[in-house]
């Protein structure tokens, strides 16, 4: 069984196409590297011992996917490709939208006209709405979002689970999920991002190795014990293996979970 993983090189998506190839199936990628170390999926085929099928380019191209498409039996598609920086996203809100939905929507088309409509979205716990009641649930209110990265979270959720709705053919699995941390076993892949890191455990590995001289904690009034904020994290291989289990259960369900 082939899944193509789009962003496949990136943090979490390396992760995964590890465990899909620990666990038999074959992986097809799709990524433009923007913020993806380009050598990544070779230590994933050194890990594995199996080759990945790449494809550099941007999932909104129409073209290249219909040409994978074509190239490929794909089973399933884990759909990972986006911009995710939250204080980015409210500096460029249109250059968000554009990029997070238009994958999508190019994506699903292609899907459609090709028949391939299992898909696995890579959603974020942003989607949840700011005045819930704390710990969240499945359950807990979406929508009234606090910046743009998380309506383009609720609004791909919202084109998904309305195709799902409107034809029976397609199986969905929305993960909503907080901040993934840590790296494979092995060393050879982790979070290495280009440029200016986004999360936390990126600078506290930064600092470690020297490259830069200290750690800065910002905030000192959340409601907290000691005024700092508080993160909810889970490891990216746990992350990785969850994405697996989604897969084996979205090539034979339908509609939208």
């Amino acid at each position: 069984m082939n899944i193509l993983v789009t962003g496949g090189a990136g943090y979490i998506g390396s992760h995964t196409c590890v465990e899909l190839l620990n666990s038999g199936y074959d992986v097809t990628v799709i990524d433009n590297l923007c913020n993806a170390n380009p050598k990544s999926l070779e230590r994933v085929e050194a890990i594995t011992g199996r080759k990945v099928k790449f494809y550099k380019g941007d999932v909104r191209d129409e073209a290249l996917l219909r040409k994978i498409f074509a190239e490929n039996e794909i089973s399933a598609v884990i759909h990972f490709a986006g911009l995710k920086a939250v204080g980015e996203s409210v500096a460029q809100p249109w250059r968000y939208y554009d990029n997070n939905l238009n994958t999508t929507l190019v994506l699903t088309k292609v899907m459609t006209d090709v028949g391939c409509k299992k898909i696995i979205f890579s959603s974020s716990a942003t989607v949840y709405s700011g005045d819930n009641e704390m710990p969240l649930r499945e359950t807990s209110r979406t929508g009234n979002c606090t910046n743009p990265y998380g309506w383009t979270k609720y609004m791909t959720e919202q084109i998904l689970s309305g195709m799902a709705y409107a034809d029976k053919a397609w199986s969905v699995v929305l993960l909503r999920y907080f901040n993934p941390i840590g790296a494979h076993e092995s060393g050879m892949i982790g979070e290495d991002p280009r440029g200016i890191p986004n999360n936390l455990m990126p600078y506290i590995t930064q600092v470690a190795i020297g490259r830069r001289e200290k750690l800065s904690i910002y905030g000192n009034d959340y409601p907290t014990p000691d005024g700092t904020g508080v993160r909810d994290y889970i490891h990216v291989v746990d992350l990785a293996k969850g994405h697996v289990a989604a897969v084996k259960y979205v090539v034979s369900g339908q509609g939208c979970e």
